[in-house]
């Protein structure tokens, strides 16, 4: 499970809004003090809150402190679809094209339309499957105002 720690903002039933703070990787590397991003991350540029919609059975109140958790599995399997699928559409639709011994212009105008194709079908099942409880973030638990 990949836990990030939030703030509940808002609640609905079955669910609550978690406000979490976007962090940068740059603090916990060694060569931070050298770095333009280090430096960045230091003087707080880019630090930005994200909400975050979590099924959770807790009894919580807005402004309790909540950890969250994401399946792994399911961050891979999103990744994969959002990155590869358009490439290899973009792939799939350009090496055909030169096969066919299109001109340079009409091979690229291929690989934009099965880029496009590919990002529509990441558009189509992401809406699909926005809704099913076992994809959504959870509660994982709520912590004590102290922590």
């Amino acid at each position: 499970m990949i836990e990030e720690q939030g703030r509940v903002v808002a609640i609905e039933p079955g669910a609550v809004w978690v406000e979490t703070r976007r962090r940068s990787t740059c603090s916990s590397c060694s060569a931070s003090a050298g770095c333009g991003q280090g430096l960045m991350d230091k003087l707080g540029v880019g630090r930005e809150r994200g909400l975050v919609r979590a099924l959770c059975d807790l009894r919580l109140q807005v402004g309790d402190p909540v950890v969250i958790g994401v399946r792994e599995d399911l961050l891979l399997r999103g990744s994969l679809l959002v990155y590869l699928l358009p490439l290899f559409c973009l792939f799939a639709a350009a090496l055909p094209a030169q096969g066919m011994g299109l001109d340079e212009p009409l091979v690229i105008g291929a690989a934009l339309v099965g880029f496009a194709a590919g990002w529509l079908l990441v558009r189509w099942r992401s809406r699909a499957i926005a809704d099913r409880p076992e994809l959504q973030p959870v509660v994982l638990r709520a912590l004590l105002a102290g922590q």
